[in-house]
Order: C-alpha cells, then structure tokens, then sequence
C-alpha cells in the first residue's frame, strides 16, 4: 500500500505521514532522493538518474533541483526514486507529494492520496514552531507568504485537493487529527 501526502507548507504533511508510520508504513519524503542526492547520500536506492554537485539542501536548492529532474526524467521522478529507497516495505507513506504528475504516479502504484489543509496564519504559526533548517530563509508572514506563493505558483498546490481520495482539515489539536488519519488508516488497511 502506498500513500501519497499532499498539502501546502505547514500545513502538517508531515505529522499525518509520521500517524501512519506509527502504524507500521515506512515513511519517506519527496524531498529525500532530493537531500540525498545533493549530499551525495544515495546508498539506499537501487539507481540514481544522476548525481549534482554536492550542496546544501536548502528549500531553494530542493525546489530549483527538484524541478530540473521533473524536466528532465518526467514528473513522477520523485515518487519513483521515494518507493526505490523504501522498496523493502510492504506499506510506504509519502510526505510531500507536490505535482499533478506525482499523485497520477502514487495512484497507478494502486495508492491512495490525501490532501491536508490549515489556514495560512495557523501555517505560519506551525512553521515558526518547528525551526527546521530549510525554513531558516523564513522571518516574517510576509516572508512565508511569499514563498506560499511561489510554491503555489510553481506546484498550483492547492488545485491538487480535488485529485485527492481524502482531505484533512488540520486546523485542530494534535489529538483531532490522530482520530481523523487513524479513521483513514483503517479504511485504506481494511481495519476498520
């Protein structure tokens, strides 16, 4: 079984993704063959289209490199090299998927794709918590919008919600959310 994750820039992909792994999916991000490639880190895939010069993995660095794979190997790239690296599961969850391209991939694996969703404020708030590395370019709202913007105009993010199996609204406690992936685990797992 593999899931596919999607949703805009905190809006708590992540979190979901980390719900079904406690259930027993390995878990694995879009972003990955990307972090690993740029930090020459590729000994868990079977293949690797190529290799960049080794850099730091900054969101700008994802994005740019991300988008030239897509370019040059097709829009599905990313899904391919995610369940290659977790091609010893049974059950894989991915975090981030981002592209129309992307969920066509997880679902002709048989998969099944869920959108998460949360106002931007609630976003901002999250990302500002998490202090993660990749967001470090990020001070202000105004500095989250305008890359809320940029990945919307780049993935058209939030046109991705009507080619999802299930939509999330994530704008509750840490428990809220629990019951509603734990009710969608069930459904896709047939433990209902």
């Amino acid at each position: 079984m593999i899931i596919g994750v999607v949703g805009k820039i905190a809006a708590g992909k992540t979190t979901v993704a980390k719900f079904f792994e406690e259930k027993g999916f390995c878990r694995v991000s879009c972003s990955d063959p990307l972090i690993d490639m740029l930090t020459h880190n590729v000994s868990d895939y079977s293949w690797v289209p190529e290799l960049p010069e080794k850099a730091e993995p900054t969101r700008e660095r994802l994005i740019e490199f991300g988008k030239y794979l897509k370019d040059r190997y097709g829009g599905d790239i990313l899904i391919r090299l995610a369940v290659d690296k977790k091609r010893h599961c049974e059950n894989i969850v991915i975090d981030g998927v981002r592209s129309e391209g992307e969920i066509k991939a997880v679902k002709r694996l048989g998969g099944k794709v869920i959108y998460v969703e949360a106002r931007p404020e609630i976003r901002f708030e999250r990302l500002m918590k998490r202090k993660a590395s990749k967001d470090k370019g990020i001070k202000s709202f105004e500095d989250f919008k305008a890359m809320d913007d940029a990945e919307e105009s780049l993935y058209h993010t939030s046109e991705l919600k009507g080619l999802a199996d299930y939509v999330i609204l994530n704008e509750g406690t840490l428990e809220e959310l629990r019951a509603k992936v734990e009710r969608i685990i069930g459904e896709v797992t047939g433990n209902v």
